[in-house]
């Protein structure tokens, strides 16, 4: 069989989370070929692949968003357009629903989109959804700002797509866009998988923006919220990582019965191996899997350290991922260090966390937004005890969902830097208590997270849509 796996931001060009999952899927599925549809934002990344593509993955497409911005039309054209087909625009516009079918369809028909967004027939549209809801504001301001969000969806729908016997997208978004697309065309079975909720982390960003003026703020989550809608309405299954996403799927419009929960896993024998490593007496180190971006929030965990710092002086710090992918981020985070004068802090870069684990006693994660992350199950491999922000599966993952594993670390609050580095800091000082959230971690990935469960769920899962 042949899966079309399609990524937003993630996989081939950023290392971690759900690009670490792709790859993983694909290298336990080598009876199946593989074709990616990868969406990235700036053109400046096409071919600048992070990962060794596995040999079972036969082709990739790149797209990249900001490309279509720089394109050039011409003002004025008329395009036929029914009346009908006008309200579909305005209702996209006005975060309103829609059939997409036959927003694909109308699409099809324009040989370029730029010319369309410049055209008379254009305007007449945006005309009528700037009088519903942005008459107070300025119209030139509206005029750019929708054709920044409209411009990348509507040439993105419009580029080939891979041929392939099953679809599956990773995310929502423009990814879940596509992969609506490619069912409409091809009548092929089409998968959603969530590991967050693609939506409300975009919600989050815009509502933080500095680049987008308060008023269009709306319009714009709107516009993202109507976006996986078409992935919700097209998918023949949308896979949900555990029961609150499910639960949030269902609010967000997709049906109850195409909601599947397929959880990730690990593989236990890469993590069994690896030992801690001794040190001298009095010293614990700290540790975090995670790229260096806003949305993990590490300026929390550096709040959080300088206060361990000063009740532990042995402690260190070991924050272990990527930092070239914020860079201005990343200057912002080594300031505040600095700042604050903490010591024994290490950016690692990207590294083999393999390499790394067996020197840290406590992990954490300080994510304002999560899905099933990773990260927390490696620790978990590893039979040691996380601090994590109450987000995603964070809970369930520590706490349990009515089972008799016992905790595996302690909870706490988003961006509360007092109370995670209370939390580090009774954990640091309680070796009895590692060790016993350690074991329990282990039995717990043991018992409910393994690799074996998630490829078998998912083979089972391609082999019902895809018939193979």
């Amino acid at each position: 069989m042949k899966i079309c796996i399609i990524a937003e931001g993630s996989y081939p060009f950023i290392t971690g989370g759900v690009s670490s999952w792709i790859q993983m899927l694909i290298r336990n599925f080598p009876e199946h070929q593989f074709v990616i549809y990868a969406i990235g934002a700036e053109n400046k990344n096409r071919g600048k692949f992070v990962y060794s593509l596995p040999s079972n993955v036969i082709g990739i497409t790149e797209v990249f968003l900001d490309t279509f911005l720089h394109e050039k039309g011409k003002w004025g054209k008329r395009f036929k357009l029914s009346n009908s087909e006008g309200i579909i625009f305005q209702n996209l516009l006005n975060g309103r629903d829609f059939n997409w079918d036959e927003l694909f369809s109308i699409l099809a028909r324009f040989d370029s989109m730029t010319d369309f967004i410049l055209s008379k027939s254009f305007y007449d549209i945006l005309s009528q959804a700037y009088a519903v809801k942005f008459s107070q504001t300025s119209f030139v301001d509206y005029f750019w700002s929708v054709r920044g969000m409209v411009l990348p969806l509507f040439n993105i729908v419009r580029q080939p797509i891979p041929e392939a016997d099953l679809y599956h997208s990773v995310s929502a978004g423009y990814a879940g866009v596509v992969g609506a697309l490619c069912a409409y065309l091809t009548k092929k079975p089409y998968i959603l998988t969530e590991h967050g909720i693609y939506t409300r982390e975009r919600e989050e960003e815009i509502i933080k923006s500095q680049w987008l003026k308060g008023y269009f703020k709306d319009m714009w989550i709107d516009f993202f919220y109507s976006m996986s809608r078409s992935a919700y309405s097209k998918a023949d299954r949308a896979i949900s990582l555990f029961g609150r996403n499910r639960e949030i799927q269902i609010e967000l419009g997709c049906p109850a019965e195409k909601i599947q929960v397929i959880s990730n896993g690990v593989s236990l024998e890469e993590y069994n191996q690896i030992a801690n490593e001794p040190r001298d007496k009095g010293e614990i180190n700290i540790g975090a899997i995670v790229r260096v971006v806003p949305i993990k929030d590490i300026k929390t965990m550096i709040h959080a350290f300088a206060l361990v710092k000063e009740e532990i002086p042995n402690a260190g710090f070991y924050i272990m991922g990527p930092t070239d992918e914020d860079p201005l981020y990343f200057e912002e985070c080594m300031r505040l260090v600095e700042l604050l004068g903490v010591k024994d802090v290490m950016f690692t870069g990207k590294v083999n966390i393999k390499d790394y684990i067996g020197k840290i006693d406590v992990m954490t994660l300080t994510s304002i937004s999560e899905g099933q992350p990773l990260a927390i199950l490696e620790t978990m491999a590893c039979k040691k005890p996380s601090v994590a922000t109450d987000v995603g599966s964070c809970r369930e993952l520590l706490y349990g969902n009515n089972d008799n594993y016992g905790e595996a670390g302690i909870v706490v609050p988003v961006m509360d830097y007092v109370k995670i580095a209370q939390a580090i800091i009774e954990l640091c000082k309680n070796k009895g208590l590692r060790d016993m959230m350690g074991k329990n971690a282990y039995n717990r990935v043991a018992g409910i997270y393994t690799l074996d469960i998630f490829i078998d769920s998912y083979r089972k899962l391609y082999s019902s849509l895809g018939g193979v």
